[in-house]
């Protein structure tokens, strides 16, 4: 098989073999590829992985030879499902290869906003604990989560694990999801989504991008959250308007917000969420641990040996 691998780099900056792809056949790796470049690279493949490169109608067509795309993600919406099916192209996705490191993230940004690490570390590094007359200090309320109320916007593989270290925290835990089935979790309460704005101390987002649920926050819905509530998304950009968060911020509505994702990323300079107040954000990485970034490698490449024996696992084509 010949396999090109067309923005390798997200995946693979260097710290994880490849050598599980290199088993199933000749592997040309690109870290990154321009959508001028992507005709040109994989114009001899038989498969082509990518993570974020976009495979639309125009591309595939010149790809006479493909018969597989690996995707190393779990979503896939930057290919073009339906070209891939007029081509006879297998399309596979990587699924609950990090539902453990995105809970970890998760919690991260919100014990950020209500312990403030990162404000009173660099207090001390700038000198201010030396020169305190107090052996203690604190320059912002620290607030603990235990007895508060975790919101949960979804409640799939990482939803349910936010969920188990919310209540390991001694935290109550409520959900909305679209999916009528309730949780066999007796931790766990379903809640409308309106009475879930307004109960929640902490609302996370674990919940796919549809059109229900794109900018499922905005101005209505931040209005109807406690003053006192943070907001957290590991999920994606979209589900948040960020011009009414970002007003919301500015104006007191919530507290904070942790962000792990933006609608566009990178964001541009000007992104208002950038300059607003009480919003950690970090560059979509709470998916990317070594151990989640190594299972997803293993995963992709039994995705692939599956096919090249005939048979087919996590196709989404």
């Amino acid at each position: 098989m010949n396999i090109v691998i067309l923005d390798g780099y997200t995946l693979n900056p260097g710290d994880l073999s490849w050598e599980p792809l290199h088993e199933l056949g000749e592997v040309t790796i690109y870290d990154r590829s321009s959508n001028d470049e992507i005709a040109e690279r994989a114009s001899k493949a038989d498969m082509v992985i990518v993570n974020k490169v976009v495979l639309n109608d125009s591309i595939l067509n010149q790809l006479p030879l493909l018969k597989y795309i690996g995707v190393t993600a779990t979503g896939y919406n930057n290919i073009d499902i339906n070209a891939a099916q007029k081509h006879g192209i297998i399309v596979t996705n990587v699924k609950a290869y990090g539902p453990a490191s995105v809970a970890q993230h998760t919690f991260g940004l919100l014990l950020s906003l209500t312990n403030h690490l990162e404000l009173h570390s660099q207090s001390v590094h700038n000198g201010e604990w030396a020169g305190s007359k107090d052996f203690c200090y604190w320059k912002t309320p620290l607030i603990e989560l235990a007895g508060k109320t975790m919101g949960l916007i979804g409640l799939g593989d990482i939803g349910s694990k936010v969920a188990d270290i919310a209540k390991a925290m001694g935290m109550n835990v409520i959900a909305y999801r679209k999916n009528p089935l309730k949780t066999d979790d007796q931790g766990i309460t379903m809640v409308t989504l309106e009475k879930l704005f307004h109960d929640s101390d902490v609302i996370s987002l674990h919940c796919p991008l549809t059109d229900d649920t794109r900018e499922i926050i905005n101005a209505k819905t931040l209005s109807q959250m406690k003053k006192s509530a943070f907001l957290l998304n590991t999920g994606r950009g979209p589900l948040i308007n960020e011009q009414d968060l970002a007003d919301a911020l500015q104006n007191g509505v919530i507290a904070g917000a942790g962000l792990d994702v933006l609608s566009t990323e990178p964001p541009a300079v000007d992104n208002l969420l950038l300059s607003a107040p009480n919003c950690m954000i970090t560059p979509h990485i709470a998916w990317a641990s070594f151990e989640a970034r190594k299972r997803l490698l293993q995963i992709t490449a039994d995705n692939m040996r599956t096919f090249i024996n005939g048979n087919t696992q996590n196709v989404v084509s």
